[in-house]
């Protein structure tokens, strides 16, 4: 019997272990990912964490630049901790050999973020996730009481009675299926960005957490809300990160022209609108990449219209020093050097602000059943996140989420329950019929129709009358990949069998995310409704709260937003 299992290998979940064996070594901690926990997502990061540090920096600023871009939907009460905490767990990181920029002085080095006042992201060049992830994973070697389940990925919670007692697991390498008892359960599998088609996020990203919450019936939250980053690559989705525009990048459309100045960002005057304007907020920068595109301001490619970041003027020395990954992407997947040539960019799917709904340390409403990272929904985004917030985010609740799983272990120490074994026997004669096939149409045939409906309804802007389409299309693709076809019958690293798991986790997310954006008539953050275009408090401050119905349909219900010290104002950027 294992105390706290983890499912999801990347910073939240190596975070949460961590936090598990520091708290109480007695317990035994195993975390179980698909993939080798250094090539979870989280490694991909690259413009750097959140925290304040800087001299004439406060709390309190924090707070509100993260509330403001939120658009007011955060939950305030969770922003003041994750501010507060966030700065611990950096120095923390530090600690444990994090390898962060330094000033010339030997302080830690900071830019300027989208969305901020204040320079106050923290940055390991334009590599730190990959340094974060490295040094979390390094430094969950030193505990022997966490055991890891490496390539192994989870098909269901085994939930009895109101709670959770374990999970039911298929090893990627032999086939073997096995139902694991657990006295907590974590979830930590990040966000479902390949439900889109075009995307930032790794092909690991499909939504599982989320998709096992839902079906073991723990609400989602705050669905609606999808990031699209303003600086994807259009062909291969690759983020070009905000630290490109962060050290004085500039998008300029087709004829050379810096767009964004003739764009309301919530700068205040003209002055710093120049001066701040490539690092307005992400669902702002989108929504003008839009319209530019429909006054013919764009270029069209074969991948779609772009517009062009312009790093030239930074100088090969500057981009050498704070974005060197940045030109190795461009060399590798665009044969193009930043240097001396114009990088073609367009919005692409990046993150969700919607997850699993959670307390501040993490708790669903399922007992024993916890969330962290990017598969939750605590909320600290609430419409829309800044950037470099996520990296903090992942290590402040996930500390907080092993804390509270490990106090719930202590707690409960109770035997196998029998659900475990008969729950494992059911999804083992499950995932048998499903590695036989059916005769139906090919997985990813299903999966493109997915992506191209959810986009065209659920992109940078809605419709209610699409959205209402795109659900009984969803609907239908759901009944229709009960019966794909599957090729492939064998045991050993049955990717087919894989693929067409990850596509029952991205539909049932996908449905949720159209529901949430047509039962929200109005338009807040990232979710624009050009047929409900103002922000509406009176009737939409509040979550969208959304549980799987009986028969397996979406049910969205308000859940009202907890405000301490901002009441709703204008959103407001730019530094002075």
């Amino acid at each position: 019997m294992i105390d706290v299992l983890i499912v999801g290998g990347g910073g939240a979940g190596l975070r949460a272990a961590i936090a598990v064996a520091e708290t109480d070594p007695s317990l035994t901690v195993a975390v179980v990912s698909k993939v080798y926990p250094m090539r979870s997502h989280t490694v991909s990061a690259e413009g750097g964490a959140a925290a304040v540090i800087a001299a004439g920096d406060t709390l309190d600023e924090h707070c509100y630049d993260t509330i403001s871009g939120g658009d007011w939907l955060c939950d305030q009460d969770a922003v003041e901790a994750f501010v507060a905490e966030a700065p611990r767990e950096l120095i923390q990181l530090e600690h444990w050999g994090c390898p962060w920029s330094r000033e010339r002085d030997g302080r830690v080095a900071v830019r300027p973020f989208g969305g901020m006042k204040r320079m106050r992201t923290w940055y390991a060049a334009d590599k730190t996730g990959f340094h974060l992830l490295h040094t979390l994973f390094q430094t969950t070697l030193k505990y022997p009481g966490i055991a890891r389940y490496d390539e192994w990925y989870v098909t269901q919670l085994v939930v009895d009675d109101g709670r959770v007692h374990g999970v039911v697991a298929v090893e990627l390498r032999t086939g073997r299926v096995e139902a694991i008892p657990a006295r907590t359960v974590i979830l930590a599998t990040g966000g479902c960005g390949r439900a889109f088609p075009f995307t930032t996020n790794a092909a690991i990203k499909s939504g599982d957490g989320m998709a096992l919450a839902y079906r073991a019936g723990a609400p989602l939250k705050d669905m609606e809300f999808v990031q699209y980053h303003p600086t994807g690559l259009p062909f291969t989705g690759i983020l070009i990160t905000e630290a490109a525009r962060a050290e004085g990048g500039w998008l300029i459309n087709k004829d050379g022209y810096r767009y964004l100045q003739d764009y309301d960002l919530g700068t205040p005057t003209p002055a710093p609108r120049l001066r701040s304007m490539e690092l307005g907020p992400r669902d702002r920068l989108s929504q003008a990449f839009v319209h530019e595109q429909s006054k013919g301001r764009t270029v069209d490619t074969p991948y779609g219209p772009v517009v062009y970041l312009d790093l030239r003027h930074l100088g090969e020395g500057k981009i050498e020093a704070r974005i060197p990954f940045v030109r190795e992407l461009c060399r590798s997947y665009q044969n193009l050097d930043p240097v001396t040539d114009l990088i073609p960019v367009r919005p692409v799917v990046h993150y969700m602000m919607g997850g699993v709904h959670t307390d501040l340390d993490g708790a669903t409403p399922i007992a024993g059943l916890f969330a962290a990272g990017e598969t939750a929904c605590v909320s600290i985004n609430g419409a829309n996140r800044l950037g470099s917030n996520s990296l903090p985010e992942i290590l402040v609740f996930g500390r907080r989420a092993g804390v509270a799983a490990a106090g719930f272990a202590r707690l409960h120490r109770d035997g196998e329950a029998a659900a475990v074994r008969s729950q494992g026997a059911d999804e083992r004669r499950r995932l048998d019929r499903a590695r036989e096939g059916g005769g139906g149409e090919r997985i990813a045939d299903l999966r493109e129709e997915m992506q191209h409906t959810l986009e065209g309804a659920a992109g940078i802007y809605r419709t209610g009358d699409v959205l209402a389409k795109a659900a009984d299309t969803l609907a239908e693709l759901r009944e229709r990949a009960a019966g794909a076809l599957v090729d492939d019958s064998s045991t050993a690293f049955n990717t087919e069998l894989v693929a067409l798991l990850e596509l029952h986790a991205m539909l049932d997310v996908a449905r949720t995310i159209v529901a949430c954006a047509a039962d929200r008539q109005e338009s807040r953050g990232a979710h624009q409704r050009t047929d409900f275009p103002a922000r509406d408090d009176t009737a939409y401050l509040a979550h969208s709260l959304v549980h799987r119905a009986p028969d397996g349909s979406p049910s969205v219900g308000p859940l009202p937003v907890t405000i301490t010290r901002w009441p709703p104002g204008e959103r407001v950027y730019g530094r002075d």
